[in-house]
């Protein structure tokens, strides 16, 4: 089992930015591609960005390219999204999400364990 435990999440101005952390402790070395998704109020969870849980590759939504990077700390169990120049269509409650290898690398149903989420509101 892994448990995930989001932080960073608050209130910014546009144009601003956060970022948030998910630290994974239990059995990590399962792990395989850690992501970040978004629950905007009345929307579905959608895909943000995912990232090797060994680092490197990276791949971010069209959406948030060219203002959010994804990073990892292995030494640290903790990946962390980076969001600048942030507008309010940011606003939503964001999730950490960890899997093994195989099945869909950017749906939700493809991602074995779930932090809690933490809120981030974007004020115009």
């Amino acid at each position: 089992q892994v448990e995930l435990v989001e932080s960073g999440g608050g209130l910014v101005q546009a144009g601003g930015s956060l970022r948030l952390s998910c630290t994974a402790s239990g059995r990590t070395f399962t792990l395989y591609r850690m992501a970040w998704f978004r629950r905007a109020p009345g929307k579905d969870r959608d895909f943000v960005g995912n990232i090797l849980w060994s680092g490197g590759a990276t791949t971010l939504a069209d959406s948030v390219s060219d203002r959010f990077t994804i990073s990892v700390d292995n030494s640290k169990r903790t990946i962390y999204l980076q969001m600048d120049n942030m507008n309010p269509e940011d606003t939503a409650i964001y999730y950490c999400a960890a899997k093994t290898y195989g099945g869909p690398t950017y749906a939700p149903e493809g991602y074995n364990y779930w932090g809690q989420g933490t809120q981030v509101t974007v004020s115009s």
